[in-house]
């Protein structure tokens, strides 16, 4: 098991210890040439844009077609610790995905702190409730990286939801109320005990994958073993996928190739 106890760390070790972009040198540049790989893709690829699920500016997702009636979805929600980033920023990654015959929807959220933990963990249940009716695919599968990965993790509870791809994410939100990040997520102690996946797993549940780049940070890898291995503790189908080489930031070259690990995981998953 990777990582120590995360409860003699003080408040700058543990921010240390959940900072991504400073254990991953050119992390900026990374991220920088994503975006920019992600604006070549749309000028090239047809996309369905910004439709609407709610009213706020950011409450839209972009939704993508591979070419094929009835493909499955992948619902894909982006990361940046629940305060940056969105979902143009990640539109490549429906490049494997497509190519290998899923439907991709890329789907934005309000961010802290405009919106709380609360409200923004809200409005993904919503997003799938109507991707679920447009475009009525015979199989949703919802993803996510880093923050991302945690909205997708507590949206398996979610009827929509046939089966998860949580990716290098964050599964119980207690040891990030005693980091610097809460000074913009600013999470109350009933937040953290409502929207940790870890203390909520469902009853039933498609299968989830839980997947991590094996060169990340460890407080980053414990979060994902632990949690895989609550979620099989309890009889619920799924696996662990660590992904040797990679990195927080890297990993995400395995959705974006279409023989990428995670897209051979999304594929799995989505037939069934």
């Amino acid at each position: 098991m990777a990582g120590g106890d995360w409860r003699g760390m003080d408040r700058a070790a543990l921010s240390k210890a959940y900072d991504n972009s400073g254990a991953v040198p050119g992390s900026s540049a990374i991220m920088a040439s994503l975006r920019e790989r992600s604006a070549a893709f749309r000028e090239t690829r047809r996309a369905e844009p910004d439709i609407p699920y709610g009213e706020g500016a950011r409450q839209r997702f972009d939704l993508f077609r591979c070419g094929r009636a009835g493909a499955p979805l992948l619902a894909f929600i982006h990361g940046g610790y629940w305060q940056r980033n969105d979902k143009h920023g990640f539109s490549a990654l429906a490049e494997g995905p497509l190519a290998r015959g899923l439907d991709v929807a890329m789907i934005g959220y309000t961010l802290c702190p405009e919106a709380t933990m609360t409200a923004l963990a809200a409005e993904i249940p919503v997003a799938l409730a109507h991707l679920r009716r447009q475009v009525s695919p015979p199989r949703l599968v919802v993803s996510g990286w880093s923050a991302g990965g945690h909205l997708a993790a507590l949206a398996m509870a979610c009827p929509e939801v046939d089966a998860g791809l949580a990716v290098s994410g964050i599964f119980d939100l207690a040891p990030i109320r005693r980091t610097a990040l809460d000074d913009a997520l600013r999470l109350t102690e009933d937040e953290v005990v409502a929207l940790s996946p870890i203390r909520h797993l469902p009853r039933r549940a498609g299968p989830l994958t839980v997947a991590y780049g094996a060169d990340e940070l460890p407080e980053l890898c414990r979060q994902s073993q632990v949690y895989q291995a609550a979620w099989a503790g309890t009889g619920l189908p799924g696996d662990l996928l660590a992904l040797p080489g990679d990195d927080h930031f890297t990993v995400l070259d395995q959705m974006i190739r279409p023989d990428g690990a995670l897209t051979e995981a999304a594929l799995r998953l989505a037939a069934g």
